[in-house]
């Protein structure tokens, strides 16, 4: 089956800098749009980064410069580099499919800025 286990989470005072990694199984993430999303309390769920097979890139206009999405195909994993961190940035960090539905979401990594 599917499976999902991101990591990477932590405490950081505004400014920082945070590299998220989301290692996946049952699934090949070089093949497929994949995506990073985030759900701050209180909130839904949004998605923030994509990557398409062919490593093209699309952002929200919220993180949109200070974000990047990549993976490593060999590793079958997804990275989401943060940089500049906002107290607006603090939220759980998810990653799964970014298009044709999604698979069972992992437990996501708590990211969480200081002001």
């Amino acid at each position: 089956q599917v499976q999902f286990v991101e990591s990477g989470g932590g405490l950081v005072q505004a400014g920082g800098s945070l590299r998220l990694s989301c290692a996946a199984s049952g699934i090949t993430v070089g093949i497929r749009a994949m995506g990073w999303y985030r759900q701050a309390p209180g909130k839904q769920r949004e998605l923030i980064a994509t990557i398409s097979s062919g490593r093209t890139t699309v952002y929200a206009d919220s993180v949109k410069g200070r974000f990047t999405i990549s993976r490593d195909n060999a590793k079958n994993t997804v990275y989401l580099q943060m940089n500049s961190l906002k107290p607006e940035d603090t939220a759980v960090y998810f990653c799964n499919k970014a298009l044709s539905g999604y698979e069972p979401w992992g437990q996501g990594t708590r990211v969480t800025v200081s002001s």
